[in-house]
């Protein structure tokens, strides 16, 4: 089976990848709940747009400033009871907020402090998850591996907002913070039970921060990770808009409330799924480069979608298309950042394409949230949809290709 034609599901027929995906899955859930409660919650307690898109910057500028350095960590020791420590503070924080919340003594600095600390454990997670993927698979599942990582993401995006959404309607905003909390120990579980192969014998560590300058050399030196890091510039810092300000569009743009916002981010991840089944032949008829093509050119039509239009059923078929476009171009960046880095230096790397990813997100975040402010919702995701397609132009000597072994 060859890796660009592979089925979608294929590699859940190795037991250790279906154990953490499954969940991974159910974790994510949770996180997607936590999320979309956080981000309304922050509409209850200051609903300007700068304060609204600090929700997101707060989860996502803690990864951009420590991916690099959680990277290093992670090509530096066992990545499995990093993962296990790293969730187990995720849980404790999750339950604090929740039982604060639900004790009335939660405001903005509590709900930002205990993100950005999410944040903090997620830039540890996130780089040292992708790396171990290739341990999970064969070489020739790992594209689809890669792939369906970002489906589950997105199964649990399609799943978690919607009903958390309806929580927060039924019981309150609290609730999606304690369930949060309990999604973790389906991680935990699946970590403990997972026991790897040994790893093969690493070279003498180097001091901290000389293997960091050594994972940020070579990427100076790996012109196929350099076009990814550069072409995830050009699409995530104006892709980030409408997540930014997604809480508004459903509040102000199609007058809706909480269940709606979680509908919408639902349809984001069901439109996501939808689309990564389609990815593997996408890919192999393609190619990496117009697969991210299409999926910028999505996102394009789906921010214009969310700026004119003010019909609930407008807006939702604009979430539709703005989750099929962002796995498009989120998958081939992923799986253009993985086959760029050889394992030595595996987590270095994809530490810096989660440097850029979350950079982009979380400066994007900000910047979108004052462009709203002042030129107001639509005018600013009408901008970033023109930037995200000038960036299409800049991108044109930037191709992303595997390097030549």
């Amino acid at each position: 089976m060859s890796a660009a034609g592979g089925h979608a599901w294929s590699p859940l027929r190795y037991r250790a990848f279906a154990l953490l995906w499954t969940a991974s899955l159910v974790s994510n859930v949770g996180s997607w709940m936590h999320d979309t409660a956080a981000s309304w919650f922050m509409t209850t307690l200051d609903a300007t747009p700068s304060m609204v898109a600090l929700v997101q910057a707060a989860t996502t500028l803690p990864v951009f400033l420590l991916a690099l350095p959680a990277g290093t960590l992670a090509d530096r020791m066992d990545r499995r009871r990093l993962l296990l420590l790293t969730q187990c503070v995720m849980l404790v924080l999750a339950a604090l907020l929740g039982a604060l919340t639900l004790a009335g003594a939660a405001g903005v600095g509590t709900l930002l402090a205990v993100t950005f600390g999410l944040g903090v454990c997620n830039a540890i997670m996130s780089p040292t998850w992708q790396s171990i993927i290739p341990r999970l698979v064969p070489q020739e599942d790992l594209q689809p591996a890669v792939a369906l990582h970002a489906v589950g993401i997105n199964i649990s995006r399609a799943i978690g907002p919607a009903v958390g959404g309806l929580i927060i309607v039924a019981t309150g905003v609290a609730w999606p913070f304690l369930i949060n909390a309990a999604s973790f120990l389906a991680a935990i579980v699946a970590l403990w039970m997972w026991r790897p192969a040994p790893a093969a014998a690493r070279p003498t560590a180097k001091p901290f921060f000389a293997s960091m300058r050594e994972g940020v050399t070579h990427a100076a030196g790996n012109q196929a990770l350099k076009n990814t890091l550069v072409r995830s510039v050009l699409f995530y810092v104006f892709g980030s808009c409408y997540w930014a300000l997604l809480p508004l569009i459903a509040r102000n743009q199609l007058h809706g409330g909480p269940s709606l916002f979680g509908v919408l981010v639902g349809c984001i991840g069901a439109g996501a799924v939808a689309g990564a089944l389609l990815l593997p032949r996408l890919r192999a008829i393609y190619g990496l480069d117009r697969v991210l093509i299409f999926g910028t050119v999505g996102t394009v039509a789906a921010m214009t979608g969310f700026a004119l239009l003010h019909q609930a059923v407008a807006g939702i078929l604009a979430a539709l298309l703005a989750g099929a476009s962002w796995i498009a171009a989120l998958s081939s960046l992923n799986v253009a950042a993985q086959l760029a880095v050889p394992d030595w230096v595996r987590a270095r790397g994809m530490a810096m394409y989660t440097t850029a990813l979350y950079g982009c997100l979380a400066l994007g975040s900000i910047l979108w949230g004052q462009v709203a402010t002042y030129i107001n919702l639509a005018p600013a995701l009408l901008v970033a949809a023109g930037a995200a397609l000038a960036g299409l132009l800049l991108a044109r000597s930037r191709p992303l290709q595997p390097p030549i072994a």
